[in-house]
């Protein structure tokens, strides 16, 4: 495919705001997961006993008075995660040499703004003729959608190209780039800004948690114990425009998607779809297994995940090849996961840093020698993030810097 320019990219985790505040804690690795003080409550009153990548500052960042429309906490950390460096000021370049109904905004998300939801529910309240209603506060029937986080971006960048939500799950905001590249190469658009947003919320830790995929303890991917996922919640975007010829600098460089749809929670035994998608956008890039220098997995820390995942790897990369899962330091953070780890992935191709595997410390015997614990310094060329979704919905991307 021909190579997309990244003229912008930023995330905001429970690491901090902005690509300082991660490179900053990947050096140090020093986590952002916390022990749950997030304000859902189970049946005994208590909050998930669990650890969270929690967002510093957003119950105290409401949405400009503009935009009251679409308050919620997803929107908020939206709108903070946007302003974050010089995304702002690039999408206006993009606009001025293109036009805002020429860049399309591609955005993914798993749970939206369904915190609100949940609120609005808790809080209903009775009319005089018996029926029950949002209380007014809440009663937006666009914060209630999944296309809550799309509908509100556009209106707030302005743009007036394609405004798409993917939300497929772990995997939404990996596909935005294969969506965005599809736009442009299709000459729809010229420029995309794309992104994902989720946050925590009820439906999501006691989701998960009837799932029986949330540890009691910090996550450890890849770890002979591990026990299970740490939820957390973050937001990033990345600006992505036609390379000129002999263009150097950060790029995308390949995707590739699949959809095995073995099972609605479990990936397939053999790790069919992850191969697909893996292959796929390495064929799609034009180079080798043996080029790739990085692999960000996706690594949820849950047993059967991490194994499959882990073999999917070994069948296809050398031993030489340098992969970790980073959501010991930001947790999973579902829908914003693609693009958190893409960030993460850049970030490794500009300072050389390749972050090993955070919490774990005894390698499972049945993952192969590519799953690294400790933290790297190497200059590459290519980077990988694997992004794996409910459903087996799967994306791979490959970013390079030349």
């Amino acid at each position: 495919m021909p190579a997309l320019a990244i003229r912008a990219w930023s995330a905001t985790t429970a690491l901090g705001r902005g690509v300082q505040a991660q490179q900053s804690a990947l050096l140090e690795r020093r986590s952002g997961l916390r022990r749950n003080d997030f304000g859902p409550v189970g049946s005994d009153g208590q909050p998930l006993p669990c650890w969270i990548g929690r967002v510093e500052g957003l119950e105290d960042a409401p949405l400009p008075a503009a935009f009251a429309r679409w308050e919620c906490r997803n929107n908020r950390l939206a709108w903070l995660a946007f302003q974050q460096d010089g995304l702002p000021e690039a999408l206006a370049g993009a606009v001025a040499a293109h036009g805002a109904g020429r860049v399309a905004l591609v955005l993914g998300t798993s749970t939206s703004s369904i915190g609100a939801t949940e609120e609005a529910y808790g809080r209903l309240e009775t009319q005089v003729d018996g029926t029950q209603r949002f209380p007014a506060g809440l009663d937006r029937s666009i914060v209630h959608t999944v296309h809550s986080l799309g509908d509100f971006m556009q209106h707030a960048t302005g743009l007036r190209g394609p405004c798409i939500t993917v939300a497929t799950a772990c995997s939404s905001s990996a596909k935005v780039f294969a969506q965005a590249a599809r736009l442009i190469q299709a000459g729809v658009v010229d420029a995309a800004l794309v992104g994902g947003v989720d946050t925590l919320c009820g439906s999501v830790l006691f989701g998960f948690n009837s799932l029986q995929l949330v540890s009691p303890d910090p996550c450890r991917p890849f770890d002979a114990g591990r026990t299970g996922l740490s939820l957390g919640e973050a937001g990033g975007f990345a600006l992505l425009e036609r390379a000129t010829p002999g263009e150097t600098g950060l790029q995308l460089r390949g995707y590739g998607e699949s959809s095995d749809a073995h099972h609605m929670s479990s990936p397939h035994p053999q790790g069919l779809g992850a191969q697909y998608a893996m292959r796929d956008a390495l064929a799609r890039a034009g180079v080798t297994a043996a080029d790739i220098g990085y692999l960000n997995l996706h690594g949820t820390a849950t047993p059967a995940n991490d194994s499959i995942e882990a073999a999917a790897v070994a069948a296809m990369f050398p031993d030489t090849l340098h992969a970790g899962s980073t959501k010991g330091w930001t947790g999973h953070t579902l829908g914003a996961a693609g693009i958190v780890e893409s960030v993460i992935a850049l970030l490794a191709l500009r300072h050389g840093t390749l972050p090993g595997t955070l919490n774990s410390d005894t390698p499972d015997p049945a993952c192969g020698a590519q799953i690294r614990f400790a933290n790297a310094t190497a200059d590459i060329d290519l980077a990988m993030n694997n992004s794996f979704g409910f459903g087996g919905n799967n994306c791979s991307l490959v970013f390079g810097c030349s």
